[in-house]
């Protein structure tokens, strides 16, 4: 069976788009695989649709030797977008051969260890500040905030996730300056970061009460010292984990060994060398890793070195539900899960773009044995929610949030 064509799709996701790889086999079966240009990666697409002369006319089965000789042709400028575009092409690849095979791709993966996936509620409270004009109730008070901690709670979700906001006259907005907003390219946290970030989370753990795990994302928003002052500043909340995007694994082995609470990080690493220096350093709790950037296969062999160096994995997991469903099959799969992320809060629209929505069951996703990722986009419903000109984070805040 040979790959005959590769496309690619995209469809409006409200403050951003999804963006899907449709791969038909001469034999009619078709892989699909979800990526992202909106978390900092324009331009995945197009590079998708570069590599893919020298995809057309092989055999599916193939997957490992195919994404070898991709890797040695773009040797060069090795990682980053040409990594994303070869982790979206492997997963494309998963799908249509576990399909021929008539079987789920955890099979491919050495099979279940689970029958269902521990999740917890990522961006929670965040969502419903930062775009309220999509995610419903909107979040205008810390009231807000308590209300969709019991909310976390009634749905039988075990943990959930926030980031860090600024209350201005009761009002939250959120702060990020890693990214841009507000522009403080310094990255210095003051005492009213640290004030209001220890409000939010005091009103989310009271919402969500003593038993359900409460994580907090801090992602690029600070240096070393300013990780230090968060950590010590909210030493008294009981946190699941604290999670730090840094470039160095020696500054965060250095935050690791004086936190008080565990630290996640990694989630925008690519490729097993990118990993091996922070987990000889042991500068994490829980590795997080993005399947849809790496592609599955490959971060299989990233979560067993993290095995190796007796670390946990959890899947990085914000984007649409066949992304969900891809990081399902690695969860599955995996001997040292953690844990999985997912977001609860969904467009109207999300359920139609495709042929199934994940079933979750009191906080658990309940895993499918239908061939594949277990769901397909649906191409009709994609061209009823044509993607927009603007989206993502390089155009955070052009439009109506």
């Amino acid at each position: 069976m040979k790959i005959a064509r590769i496309e690619t799709f995209a469809c409006d996701a409200g403050w951003r788009n999804y963006h899907f790889v449709k791969l038909t086999t001469d034999e009619g079966i078709v892989g699909w695989s979800e990526f992202d240009e909106g978390f900092g990666s324009p331009g995945v697409g197009a590079v998708v649709m570069r590599l893919a002369g020298k995809v057309v006319g092989r055999t599916v089965n193939d997957h490992e030797r195919i994404y070898a000789e991709l890797y040695a042709a773009t040797r060069p400028a090795a990682g980053g977008i040409v990594a994303q575009a070869m982790g979206a092409i492997e997963n494309a690849l998963l799908d249509a051969k576990a399909k021929a095979l008539g079987v789920p791709v955890y099979v491919l993966l050495g099979g279940k260890l689970r029958d269902r996936i521990p999740l917890y509620w990522s961006h929670c409270a965040t969502w419903r500040i930062n775009h309220p004009a999509y995610y419903k109730p909107a979040i205008t008070d810390l009231d807000g905030v308590k209300a969709i901690g019991l909310e976390v709670r009634q749905k039988g979700f075990t943990a959930c996730k926030t980031n860090i906001f600024i209350y201005e006259d009761g009002k939250p907005r959120g702060y990020r300056p890693g990214f841009g907003s507000p522009y403080y390219p310094e990255l210095n946290i003051d005492k009213v970061v640290l004030r209001n970030l220890h409000m939010h989370l005091e009103a989310l753990r009271d919402g969500i009460g003593p038993d359900v795990g409460l994580l907090l994302d801090l992602n690029f928003n600070a240096k070393t010292e300013g990780y230090l002052k968060i950590l010590r500043a909210i030493a008294d909340i009981d946190m699941f984990w604290v999670e730090i995007d840094s470039y160095s694994p020696e500054a965060l082995g250095y935050i690791r060994r004086q936190s008080p609470h565990p630290i996640s990080s990694c989630e925008t690493l690519l490729g097993l060398r990118e990993f091996l220096p922070y987990f000889k350093e042991q500068a994490m709790d829980v590795a997080i890793v993005d399947t849809p950037w790496n592609g599955v296969w490959q971060s299989m062999k990233i979560a067993a070195c993290a095995e190796a160096h007796e670390v946990n994995v959890a899947p990085h997991n914000f984007y649409g539900h066949l992304c969900t469903m891809m990081n399902a099959h690695f969860a599955a799969a995996v001997p040292n899960l953690r844990i999985m992320e997912i977001d609860i809060d969904r467009l109207p629209w999300d359920d139609e773009l495709f042929t199934a929505a994940p079933e979750i069951e009191n906080g658990q996703l309940v895993m499918p044995d239908a061939p594949g990722w277990g769901i397909d986009p649906d191409e009709k419903a994609l061209a009823a929610h044509p993607p927009k000109g603007e989206a993502g984070l390089l155009d955070y805040g052009k439009r109506p949030s």
